[in-house]
């Protein structure tokens, strides 16, 4: 009897001793996966631009589109294509034609895209057809097929949205939904804003001289925060 006893003392507080070592361990590891948890939620947080590529200091940008992208209601100049081009030191190719409608930006992209071979596609369009009271899907349809192209040459997205043609001057729904389903940038607060502002536009649908330069430097904006320019 009184070696089991002493058998008891020994190996009884033996294993209480594994048992609160494995519990301290499970605990720091719960506040490991916790704390990695929280680093990824913050992460995820912070990183909510989707990216690009780093442009080169020699690379092509084609801003695509209609008469926002031509810059009409100011000069050739101040067009945001031309003072992109300044800002960023990289070539931008204005390719902006004024009244078109997205299913004819559709039959053109093509040729410009093999033509350029552009590092960055910014894509500025539908603002004719919601104007001509288009159908929306149409109008995602279009600017789906155009990002496809893009995509199928190997050059990356930028969209820009168009506000709707009435007083609320929010861009419809589609462009925020193209934009996530192609996980691609988007511009979608600078036209609106610009064109609620009688001192930066030249008419109802087109910035003047001010407004495109604000354009330019939102964009500017939204090109580092996806890392397609430094910082």
């Amino acid at each position: 009897m009184p070696e089991k006893t002493r058998t008891c003392a020994i190996i009884g507080p033996w294993r209480y001793s594994n048992v609160k070592v494995v519990s301290m361990n499970v605990k720091k590891t719960c506040i490991h996966i916790a704390l990695l948890l929280m680093a990824a939620f913050l992460l995820a947080g912070c990183s909510k631009t989707a990216q690009l590529p780093l442009l080169a200091s020699d690379a092509t940008i084609l801003a695509f589109g209609d008469s926002l992208t031509a810059g009409t209601g100011a000069g050739g100049a101040e067009s945001y294509p031309a003072l992109l081009s300044v800002m960023t030191g990289r070539k931008v190719i204005n390719a902006g034609v004024p009244g078109e409608v997205s299913a004819r930006g559709l039959q053109r992209l093509p040729e410009l895209l093999d033509q350029e071979r552009p590092a960055l596609l910014i894509l500025c369009h539908g603002g004719n057809d919601l104007l001509a009271r288009a159908n929306h899907q149409l109008i995602a349809d279009n600017l789906r097929a155009m990002i496809r192209m893009a995509g199928e040459r190997g050059v990356p997205v930028l969209l820009v949205a168009v506000p709707a043609p009435d007083l609320s001057l929010k861009p419809p729904p589609l462009y925020a939904e193209v934009a996530k389903e192609f996980n691609i940038p988007a511009e979608m607060k600078a036209l609106p804003h610009i064109l609620s502002k009688g001192s930066l536009k030249s008419d109802h649908i087109h910035p003047n001289a001010a407004g495109y330069r604000i354009l330019a430097e939102e964009l500017v904006k939204l090109l580092k925060k996806s890392g397609a320019l430094p910082s």
